[in-house]
């Protein structure tokens, strides 16, 4: 099977995008493997499928799937992504592009300075939807590892995060802890993990480990999941820049029961043809 892709990234978070509207496409774990094989494939941190719509009043579906094979709900980085590869494309000359994912309808936004506008959905922080294994919702929970006992915030942005504040995220234990972290039986279908540095009330830092993938150079869901741990613990304001080794996002998020809106680039690296 001989597919045309198109790589992208969303502040050095890489992707593999591929147009199953105009061409036919079958995708297995293996195959999605061999894309985003660094050494042997195309190489990415996610591979993301452009697929016709199966609602009405949607203009696209929009499928995640990670490194090793297995689809997820949600990414903010590679959201931004879809919305410009189908602008770029011709696949759509709308602004405002409503989209259908495994958790649900997306809005994205093409800002006339070629950043892109995310709904990302109204976070979960319900335990049993996240899930997290906890007897009820709290801003903050106490994890006992193996090793040490650990203060982490638990949300769902379509797809799990336990978010840690940290003195200085440079030298974080992101590895080593957070791989313990995505370990641990409280999250049965296992965890992204973010280390949060706070620099003020409209800014922080962030790494974060992404389940399935490793650490990432930015994950947007991280970013939104960073911002409401943050604000629920007292320690941010409603706007905030957001500092990921790949770069700069910007999010708002108003409180419970309302949306949170990420903003920022997304970028064409080259398109091609492979053989899988």
């Amino acid at each position: 099977m001989r597919l045309r892709f198109t790589k992208m990234h969303g502040l050095g978070n890489d992707f593999v995008v591929i147009d199953a509207i105009t061409q036919q496409v079958r995708l297995t774990p293996e195959k999605i493997r061999a894309l985003a094989d660094r050494h042997f494939g195309v190489g990415c941190d996610q591979v993301l499928l452009v697929e016709p719509p199966t609602q009405t009043d949607v203009d696209f579906r929009y499928r995640i799937y990670n490194q090793d094979g297995g689809e997820v709900q949600n990414c903010g980085n590679g959201a931004r992504c879809f919305a410009k590869f189908v602008s770029d494309r011709r696949l759509t000359g709308k602004r405002a592009i409503r989209v259908e994912t495994a958790n649900g309808l997306m809005t994205l936004h093409l800002q006339a300075n070629g950043d892109v506008s995310v709904d990302m959905g109204v976070p979960v922080l319900s335990p049993s939807e996240i899930p997290f294994l906890a007897n009820s919702e709290q801003q903050t929970y106490a994890l006992a590892l193996p090793n040490q006992d650990i203060e982490l915030s638990a949300v769902s942005m379509g797809n799990p995060h336990a978010v840690i504040v940290v003195e200085d995220v440079a030298t974080a234990p992101v590895e080593t802890l957070g791989k313990a972290i995505q370990r641990a039986e409280e999250f049965p279908e296992g965890v992204n993990v973010g280390f949060m540095e706070v620099l003020s009330r409209g800014e922080i830092r962030l790494r974060v480990l992404e389940r399935g993938v490793g650490e990432t150079l930015a994950c947007g869901t991280g970013a939104c999941a960073a911002v409401v741990a943050g604000q629920l613990r007292g320690l941010l304001d409603n706007e905030v820049t957001v500092t990921l080794p790949g770069g700069v996002l910007h999010c708002q998020w108003q409180g419970p029961g309302t949306p949170v809106i990420k903003t920022g680039p997304a970028t064409t690296v080259f398109q091609g043809q492979v053989r899988i």
